[in-house]
């Protein structure tokens, strides 16, 4: 089986298992996020909004003391950018159906809440597949330090996830059930 086999099949099961999570709800997860995230203020945040089945970060990038920014889909293929995000503001629709701000400066993140599909014990995660997460994430550690930050529901977790040589590895996963990080 190869790589992309197997993340077919790894990302199959963890779909099904975040809809079941979904259903019973996030618990505390949003609050454990914004404690994280308390020691980053005045860092350049860059969140998501959550779509289907995704646990959301809404309340913790909400409580950010400092710039917030969400993914925009720049096209197949390239690294995500970030536009400059706050309660309230105009969205509209993007790419793949993801809400993004109608306008706003574009941010450089420091700290990245990265949604998933599934994620292991050694801190590496399985997204839909496109690769945007993983070029971004590399582009932006060649730039600057970057904490990346998985947010997920705990059921979501695989045994492994398949990779290869482009997967970036994530610093710190926040679940209901906890905060796991990463060396």
């Amino acid at each position: 089986m190869s790589v992309e086999e197997a993340k077919a099949a790894a990302r199959k099961a963890a779909f099904a298992a975040r809809k079941e999570a979904f259903a019973r709800g996030q618990g505390q997860a949003a609050e454990l996020l914004a404690d994280l995230l308390a020691p980053h203020r005045g860092r350049v945040l860059a969140g998501y909004m959550a779509m289907r089945t995704e646990v959301d970060p809404l309340a913790a990038m909400a409580a950010h003391q400092g710039p917030v920014g969400v993914p925009v889909i720049m096209g197949a293929g390239q690294a995500l950018r970030f536009r400059e995000w706050s309660p309230g503001c105009a969205m509209m629709d993007g790419a793949f159906g993801a809400r993004i701000p109608a306008e706003g400066a574009w941010l450089e993140p420091e700290v990245v809440i990265v949604p998933l599909v599934g994620f292991d014990a050694r801190g590496y995660r399985l997204g839909y597949g496109g690769g945007f997460y993983d070029r971004t994430l590399a582009r932006l550690r060649a730039r600057h330090a970057v904490l990346a930050v998985g947010f997920a529901f705990a059921a979501q977790e695989l045994p492994e996830v398949p990779i290869d040589e482009y997967d970036q590895r994530l610093d710190v996963i926040v679940t209901e059930a906890g905060i796991r990080t990463f060396s």
